[in-house]
């Protein structure tokens, strides 16, 4: 007679490859990744008064750093994950209310997620040129 454990009656979890992709997991996955990229802003800040701080030569470089394309393209980027990340939290404030948590609901949260966190930065990005007079 051989032993049966628990764990070989155990039926198998389900895994990425049984679940169907949805707008859903995608914003539950963005909204994970921008929360970590979420702690490298402090540190640009940090870099930028560091630099004003030392003297006008290292603030010039780093003000050239962050002006660059590249420079802003990185800063577009953590703006853009600040307001998809701040727009998943109200997402998740309204499923804590026990709201929106059917299937098309939950969708329709997700691109709205999506669609407005890409929305709002492009409007701060203009108006942040606008004010500053121009592009």
């Amino acid at each position: 007679m051989s032993k049966i454990t628990a764990t070989q009656s155990r039926p198998l979890s389900p895994h990425l490859q049984i679940y169907r992709f949805t707008p859903t997991m995608a914003m539950s996955v963005a909204h994970r990744i921008t929360g970590a990229a979420l702690y490298f802003g402090p540190l640009l800040f940090a870099l930028w008064l560091l630099a004003a701080a030392t003297s006008a030569e290292w603030f010039d470089f780093v003000s050239g750093l962050f002006g660059s394309f590249l420079g802003r393209l990185v800063l577009f980027g953590y703006s853009w994950a600040l307001l998809h990340h701040m727009l998943g939290g109200i997402r998740h404030l309204i499923w804590d209310t026990g709201r929106g948590l059917e299937r098309d609901t939950s969708t329709r949260l997700a691109k709205a997620t999506l669609i407005g966190s890409i929305t709002l930065t492009v409007i701060v990005w203009v108006v942040g040129y606008a004010l500053r007079g121009g592009f």
